[in-house]
């Protein structure tokens, strides 16, 4: 269903009883290695010093505050996070939110040759700690259920989880969504709604929605046979890709958990340890649940719900005055005249945070930019202006400052610095 279709509905008068029966969830199991952090990546900071969490607290307590609710954040850590979580949880104790936390399932990696187990015991430390893995997120249902947490809300009277990726900064709880769920146009409520947005080129691994036997399916890139996907890469056979947010009742996770009835495909993971072994992991999609689920929806919602921050190139993109933070919330800024994001792409001289900041002694202004690559050695001074389509290359060796001040506008700057027109 289109966005539109449900926004146009408008909102109730309650809408804070409504509220009141939901519950944000954030998978929180990821560590931010990929961007050479060590520990959680949802302790990244993102922007102004608020890390991934800052954020999502601030958006709930302000829902909070807004409409007088008690709309509680629950985060899924993984054995990888859990820790260091719990640590930084106690500095929002006074923040009007309450915060509950469960562990994703930690299972062992298998070792490619021999298909067993590499872990000689079930300890999880020293040498042992590269043994296990946590199983994807498609372990919320089952570590969900089983940490006895999704008892206690649905006691609460609590009725819907809204479930997202921690570093998806457009992934904030949308009220029409919420009210479609709770006050459905037909009367019959769905249990399962999962946002879909129009696949752009920079998407194409994102899972797709199918309808099979009347029921809708997720397809995702590893389910896909190899002569199939340029097919399944499309942008015109796929229009659209699974975002990761999702609506769920929880009284249906609890029944389909109770019969044990929530088919996941596996998803085959391989892996090579720092030591050069070789191992599988086999591993589940929290959204690949929902044909398991009565009457299940697809909302196909603005690109703006879908920010996710992978990348340094990405992190470029939200720290920008591309956006402006609100509340904890971030939207694209209004001096921006077309509502698509640029295309950054950083090479490895800036994959880890550290060197990233380190190159950048402020932020570009990146209002008018369409495209920017950014390959070798390059530094940017203070108050850069990037326009158009910039393309950077610093040559093996050399090294590229971009001076302070500079206004780089549909430029080619090259090895020895020299600033062409492109």
């Amino acid at each position: 269903q289109p966005y539109e279709k449900i926004k146009a509905r408008g909102l109730p008068d309650n809408i804070a009883s409504v509220l009141n029966k939901l519950v944000v969830v954030k998978l929180n199991g990821g560590l931010g290695t990929s961007m050479g952090c060590k520990g959680p990546k949802s302790l990244i900071g993102v922007r102004n010093e608020n890390t991934f969490l800052d954020l999502t607290v601030q958006q709930i307590e302000h829902l909070n505050k807004s409409y007088n609710t008690d709309v509680p954040l629950v985060l899924m850590n993984s054995f990888n996070t859990d820790d260091d979580t719990k640590k930084i949880l106690q500095k929002y104790s006074h923040s009007r939110v309450k915060i509950y936390t469960f562990n994703q399932s930690r299972y062992p990696r298998i070792n490619k040759e021999t298909l067993l187990p590499i872990a000689k015991d079930v300890s999880y430390s020293g040498e042992n700690t590269e043994c296990w893995y946590p199983p994807g997120h498609g372990d919320i249902y089952a570590s969900f259920y089983n940490s006895g947490l999704l008892d206690n809300l649905i006691a609460e009277g609590k009725e819907y989880i809204f479930v997202s990726n921690i570093d998806n900064l457009g992934a904030t709880v949308d009220l029409y969504i919420l009210n479609h769920l709770m006050n459905p146009p037909n009367g019959k409520r769905c249990e399962f709604v999962m946002e879909v947005t129009n696949k752009t080129r920079a998407d194409v691994k994102g899972g797709t929605l199918t309808q099979y036997e009347n029921k809708l399916r997720l397809v995702e890139i590893a389910q896909v046979p190899k002569a199939h996907v340029d097919e399944f890469k499309s942008v015109s056979k796929f229009k659209i890709f699974n975002t990761n947010n999702l609506w769920i009742a929880l009284s249906a996770i609890k029944r389909l958990q109770e019969k044990n009835a929530i088919d996941m495909e596996i998803i085959v993971n391989p892996k090579t340890l720092d030591g050069g072994l070789n191992v599988i992991q086999l591993e589940t999609a929290v959204g690949a649940a929902i044909k398991s689920f009565e009457n299940s929806l697809g909302i196909n919602v603005p690109r703006s719900r879908f920010l996710p921050v992978k990348t340094t190139s990405d992190l470029l993109l939200v720290m920008s005055n591309l956006y402006s933070l609100n509340a904890g919330s971030l939207t694209m800024s209004e001096k921006r005249e077309f509502p698509t994001v640029p295309l950054v792409k950083l090479g490895s001289s800036f994959t880890k945070v550290q060197d990233y900041l380190r190159r950048f002694e402020s932020i570009p202004d990146m209002l008018e930019l369409d495209h920017l690559t950014v390959s070798g050695d390059v530094t940017f001074g203070k108050n850069v202006s990037l326009k158009g389509t910039v393309i950077i290359i610093a040559n093996h060796g050399d090294r590229i400052d971009i001076p302070a001040g500079a206004l780089l506008e549909n430029k080619i700057v090259s090895g020895n610095l020299r600033i062409l027109d492109h």
